[in-house]
């Protein structure tokens, strides 16, 4: 093993793993030791506190001199995990941020030293026959009964969606017509929305939804103010990201098909449900769709990024087409090299599906669906002790997937926007103290009327009765307490 490797040593060739390895030891002896030192799931003391730690031990972005690779390395790790959001922490269910399997991280960190580049043939060999098999089995699992579904790998639900609204758009001027327009629920993930402003297209149509779900009545209203000639494509939502939500998709679908409506899919949260033999019933109607959206870095343990747009004919893909000669010369794809410019909008892309495929063949379908199986478990769990705790209360509409949204009884007890901040107030002292992460979402109570609650988002399948329990107690305690927490940088309110 090299106790001297130089700051400049390469990670590739014959020599890079074991320069490598030295430096993954550095590495994970920093991260193990800044983890002990912050001791909880956030460090302490807000914005400015992390910040002025951080520069503490890091004054200059560009020093005129370098320290050496094994000084930045345990300066700058040591400092990123002291000052880290950790979400293997049971206490940290703020947002879909899941811990990454120690599987697909090291797989990660091979996809980074070798470090392929997915957009031509000749700078991934390897890699390239990964994507197909790997997307080539995902698309299966969305459309069982395609006969020639496929996927493309993505950064994430923004991509996703993205491209998605690119293909319908540009299926929509194939057949003639001047623009699209996009019916999506008021529970859609902004990332519709940007998508929309970003293709120029017509702002989406929002239709209403009822306890955070589209309303198939509402929709059908919607498209039956537009004739035939308009291209539309309804946007779903299997996963919504305040209420992990999933709209009712065979009723969509089929109001979508009665006016000649296209149908996408946003699942990048709910959609690998489809791992889970218990609950892949509950994505009844996901095949109807023309694209689906899933990320394999929510529920899907993940280092980001590992989205995923499937489609459910592979024809509707050639329009991402796009011919340059030093990546995929006519002559080239004619003599048998595979084109991989048009898998993607994007050029460089990372190896990402490489620990996909690991995690997938190292747990196979039923292993990830047991995974997925104890996030549902731990939610329904969570929902039920706070359902029995005096002192919270539940959100009427329940667990969404692995969601919980509940309030301190005591903010319920204070009028009007007074118990909003209150709950507020609760999160941010939680967050200043760094004893937990909990997210926030503003929903409909059992009265009609808007109410700001806490979210739980569990995405930890290895969290106990007890952690849940214990996150419980902590949230009470906080919000019995006489406080006002702001921070000098932002508010959250």
């Amino acid at each position: 093993m090299r106790r001297h490797t130089p700051a400049a040593a390469l990670a590739g060739g014959v020599e890079g793993p074991d320069q490598l390895r030295y430096f993954t030891e550095v590495v994970l002896d920093a991260a193990a030791d800044g983890a002990c030192e912050r001791g909880g799931p956030l460090p302490q003391g807000g914005p400015e506190a992390v910040a002025a730690r951080v520069r503490e031990v890091w004054p200059t972005a560009l020093p005129e001199h370098g320290t050496g690779a094994v000084e930045a390395l345990r300066t700058l790790v040591g400092a990123v995990a002291r000052g880290a959001a950790d979400p293997a922490d049971p206490h940290c269910v703020a947002h879909l941020h899941c811990p990454p399997l120690a599987v697909a991280a090291a797989a990660d960190l091979a996809a980074a030293a070798l470090n392929p580049s997915m957009d031509s043939w000749d700078q991934a060999p390897a890699a390239t026959v990964v994507e197909q098999d790997v997307t080539a089995a995902l698309a299966g699992l969305v459309y069982p009964r395609a006969a020639r579904p496929d996927a493309l790998v993505t950064s994430g639900g923004t991509e996703s969606n993205l491209v998605a609204l690119l293909l319908a758009r540009e299926r929509a001027r194939a057949a003639g017509a001047a623009s699209l327009q996009v019916v999506c629920g008021a529970n859609a993930h902004h990332s519709v929305h940007r998508a929309a402003w970003t293709l120029g297209l017509p702002a989406p149509v929002t239709v209403d939804c009822a306890g955070g779900r589209m309303d198939p009545g509402a929709l059908e209203r919607t498209l039956a103010g537009y004739g035939r000639a308009t291209p539309v494509l309804v946007v779903a939502t299997a996963g919504t990201t305040d209420q992990g939500a999933i709209d009712p998709l065979p009723e969509l679908a089929d109001v979508a098909a009665r006016y000649g409506a296209e149908l996408h899919v946003d699942a990048a949260y709910g959609g690998m449900l489809l791992f889970s033999e218990a609950h892949t019933r509950r994505l009844s109607g996901l095949d109807a769709a023309v694209s689906v959206t899933l990320d394999l870095h929510k529920l899907g343990w993940q280092p980001v990024a590992a989205g995923v747009l499937a489609v459910a004919d592979a024809d509707v893909l050639e329009r991402l087409a796009l011919t340059t000669d030093y990546l995929n010369a006519d002559d080239d794809t004619e003599a048998g090299l595979p084109d991989l410019l048009g898998r993607s909008i994007r050029t460089t892309r990372r190896p990402d599906v490489l620990k996909i495929a690991v995690t997938l063949r190292a747990l196979g379908r039923t292993g990830v669906g047991e995974l997925v199986d104890r996030c549902v478990d731990s939610a329904e769990e969570f929902a039920q002790q706070v359902d029995q705790h005096p002192r919270l209360r539940l959100h009427p509409g329940g667990v969404g997937i692995s969601t919980v949204l509940f309030r301190p009884v005591a903010a319920d007890e204070l009028a009007g926007r007074e118990g909003d901040a209150r709950v507020a107030d609760v999160r941010r002292k939680l967050l200043a103290d760094g004893r937990a992460v909990l997210g926030r979402a503003r929903a409909q109570d059992e009265d009609g009327n808007d109410r700001l609650w806490l979210k739980a988002t569990l995405l930890n399948p290895q969290t106990t009765r007890a952690d849940l329990a214990a996150l419980l107690k902590l949230v009470a305690d906080t919000a019995a307490a006489p406080h006002t927490t702001r921070y000098t940088v932002g508010d959250d309110r």
